[in-house]
């Protein structure tokens, strides 16, 4: 994950470097996901039919190569974007497919506690990303910062390849179709299921609060800073941004915990209605004192983060064994997709309301990307009385 939100923790500064607009800011931001949602039905399809390790380590070789192709040879728009996407379809033989190997490997009652860390881990990852590019890039260079993320994932490789016992596919034989790319039958058979399709739509809407937000959270801290007169935040922003993210990773985990005490679909529909509301707030708030925009900004954090592994324990908890890579494929293919939207859509939001020198566009920012969030339980309401 360490290359995750490399370009994140720089994009106000590439931004400027490249003359980007913040359309095309936004662009490269979720290329990460293109890359990411045109391959992970693949890779999550086909751990239904090899072991999960195989892909997994193939992955952390795609994300290396992703992470330093940037370092190298990125120069502008066009090429950030090709390895932002080279990136993203290593990370999506790594995510889903890891999952696999850890479903796979634990069952019974402990399985739903033991996704909830793992998809929490995610966030950690997240942070130590943002931290290392926050870090190195104002000693050696962004170019370093990138280079040094590019280490991330072989490391992971070889944990997964020594460490992850083998298990054999059995009578499974390993074949390429579009069948196999886009298992459309088993999709349909996934979103026949009210359950499964539910925290499959859920997830989208999660993903494009989640990842619009985490894309331009450095920026945001920048423009905070920027109204401030006297004081204002003691630490760089990217550093910043890799504490909040690590403050809200144990919320995914204690969220899941509550969900199975008070029930999956109450908590999510509270959750996703709070952290809607709670990113205008933080819009609002960033001429505040720094002290304040920071709350606010673990609040909303940890609202976004806490339905996150209460949705995907769900998913594999509805979904029958022998459809589960199926379903495990479309539900990361449609959250991805919505990570895909949200840095675009906060970036068009952002110049289609006035740019990012002004306090309602950031405020529009906020709401585009948790519009989704906000309708859920409108819309579940609706589909609950017919």
């Amino acid at each position: 994950m360490l290359g995750f939100s490399t370009y994140a923790a720089l994009l106000p500064d590439l931004r400027d470097l490249w003359r980007l607009s913040n359309v095309q800011a936004g662009v490269i931001g979720g290329m990460f996901f293109a890359g990411y949602i045109a391959t992970v039905s693949l890779w999550t399809a086909l751990t239904d039919r090899v072991d999960a390790r195989r892909i997994y380590v193939f992955g952390s070789l795609v994300a290396c190569a992703g992470s330093a192709g940037f370092a190298l040879f990125a120069q502008g728009f066009a090429s950030a974007v090709l390895f932002q996407a080279v990136l993203g379809a290593g990370v999506a033989a790594t995510y889903m497919p890891g999952l696999r190997l850890l479903s796979d490997r634990v069952s019974g009652p402990s399985q739903s506690r033991y996704i909830a860390f793992y998809t929490s881990f995610f966030g950690i990852g997240t942070a130590l990303s943002l931290a290392i590019a926050g870090f190195v890039a104002p000693a050696w260079g962004w170019r370093m910062a990138f280079g040094v993320s590019a280490a991330g994932p072989l490391l992971a490789g070889v944990l997964v390849f020594v460490m992850i016992e083998r298990i054999s596919p059995g009578e499974k034989e390993m074949r390429f179709s579009l069948q196999t790319l886009f298992p459309v039958a088993a999709w349909r058979r996934v979103l026949a299921d009210r359950a499964s399709a539910g925290y499959t739509l859920g997830y989208a809407a999660h993903c494009l609060e989640l990842f619009g937000s985490r894309a331009w959270m450095v920026a945001f801290l920048a423009y905070s800073a920027s109204l401030h007169g006297g004081d204002s935040f003691p630490w760089p922003a990217a550093a910043i941004a890799a504490v909040v993210n690590l403050l809200a990773v144990p919320a995914s985990i204690l969220g899941n915990e509550v969900a199975l005490r008070i029930g999956r679909r109450r908590w999510i529909l509270g959750v996703m209605a709070a952290s809607g509301s709670t990113g205008i707030v933080l819009g609002l708030g960033a001429p505040w004192h720094w002290a304040l925009v920071l709350a606010m900004l673990v609040v909303y954090s940890m609202l976004v983060m806490a339905e996150s592994g209460t949705l995907t324990a769900g998913l594999v908890a509805a979904t029958p064994a022998p459809l589960r890579g199926a379903a495990m494929g479309l539900y990361s293919l449609m959250g991805f997709g919505g990570g895909m939207l949200g840095p675009v859509v906060f970036g068009a939001a952002l110049d289609a309301a006035g740019g990012a020198q002004s306090l309602g566009a950031w405020v529009v920012a906020y709401a585009a990307i948790g519009a989704g969030c906000l309708v859920a339980p409108l819309m579940a309401r609706l589909f609950a009385r017919t």
